[in-house]
């Protein structure tokens, strides 16, 4: 099948993974209202159609927290990716280097941070939760220094985990163990091609960068368990003011959606914000990222860098969240459906196809310069 867009990754990842997996990253919280609108209200945002200006070189490099981006998108960080296809986050790490851009690699990925970093050229950007053992933190802290990291996504939006009724039902809530689960076995049985891959070749099966942490095993048998015992819904800006003791790179918060937030970002010198509801699975109910875009632009006035994640399928979508103030994107289930679906060649292809529509979509609106876009060139948003 000829795949033109992130909707053919989607099917073809579908098909090819067990359906416990495929509905842990496509499902939301509750009724998924804000999973929903995270997505349709993209459409909402209007441009304007300029004509008769010189668009023959069109431009969508920039830079953000001191990295030269062949395209302002980063790979979102996403848990567990090594369970899509084999040593998941190698495959996409290269993919998005070779696509010049960054990738934020998750704290719960199954290849621990040097594995991934070791099949890079350049230092990655890494995601983190406060946990409640700081001895861990700490460490962890210096494995990122160590490797070369320069740049902390800490994520703020998950003190506890959303209610999401698909894992519930069938995805990874509850108890993993094929014994007790012989539907798991027969969903697994049903889909030999990742079985083979990830089940077989893509071992040790683990949550490699937390697995110092979990004495009693790392695998998804003890995943949703530890992460329930260990994150700290107590989190406050005290805990971030710990963090800086510990951590001299730059910080970006990610999961900022409401302008009082955004300001007092700005205020704490932090370093940039991902205006962001965890892609839905969070608080249901919420602001769509991209119309809470707007608002956490003008708290910010300039202050720090923004991106926005949540919602982004599309190049158009890019140019869009451009438009109304971010200064860069993270493609979340974009990329891990195109993972799943065909491996490091899938993002790879997925990455190339959002360029081209940025680049199109910025010919169309009379833009040349990702990083001089006409101030007025949203109509109307969500």
């Amino acid at each position: 099948m000829k795949i033109v867009n992130f909707a053919g990754f989607r099917t073809e990842a579908q098909k090819r993974l067990p359906s416990f997996l495929f509905e842990y990253i496509d499902g939301g919280s509750y009724d998924e209202h804000t999973l929903r609108r995270n997505v349709e209200d993209f459409k909402a945002v209007v441009l304007r159609q300029r004509v008769l200006r010189d668009v023959s070189n069109i431009r969508t490099g920039t830079r953000l927290f001191g990295r030269d981006m062949a395209m302002p998108v980063a790979l979102a960080p996403i848990g567990i990716a090594g369970f899509y296809r084999r040593r998941g986050e190698v495959q996409a790490a290269r993919a998005a280097e070779a696509a010049g851009i960054p990738m934020v690699l998750s704290t719960m990925s199954c290849c621990p941070l040097e594995e991934v970093r070791a099949a890079s050229t350049l230092p990655l950007w890494m995601q983190l939760y406060i946990i409640r053992d700081r001895g861990f933190m700490k460490d962890f802290l210096k494995r990122m220094e160590t490797a070369g990291i320069d740049t902390l996504f800490l994520t703020v939006d998950l003190a506890i985990n959303g209610i999401r009724y698909r894992d519930r039902i069938g995805g990874l809530a509850g108890s993993q163990s094929l014994l007790a689960r012989p539907d798991r076995l027969f969903d697994i049985l049903s889909h030999p091609a990742w079985a083979l891959d990830v089940g077989v070749l893509g071992r040790p099966l683990t949550i490699g960068n937390v697995a110092p942490a979990m004495p009693n095993g790392a695998g998804l048998k003890q995943f949703q368990g530890w992460v329930a015992r260990n994150f700290d819904p107590s989190v406050t800006y005290k805990d971030i003011a710990w963090l800086r003791e510990h951590w001299k790179g730059k910080l970006v918060l990610k999961g900022i959606t409401d302008p009082g937030d955004a300001a007092r970002a700005a205020e704490e010198g932090i370093d940039g914000i991902v205006v962001s509801n965890h892609g839905g699975r969070q608080l249901d109910g919420g602001l769509s990222s991209i119309a809470a875009l707007p608002a956490v632009r003008d708290a910010v006035a300039g202050r720090l860098t923004i991106m926005l994640d949540g919602g982004v399928r599309s190049g158009l979508d890019v140019l869009r969240a451009l438009a109304l103030g971010a200064d860069g994107v993270l493609l979340g289930r974009a990329w891990t459906w195109a993972l799943a679906a065909r491996g490091e060649a899938g993002v790879a292809a997925m990455l190339a196809i959002v360029k081209e529509e940025l680049e199109v979509a910025m010919a169309l609106t009379g833009q040349s310069d990702v990083r001089a876009l006409d101030s007025d060139l949203a109509i109307t948003g969500p």
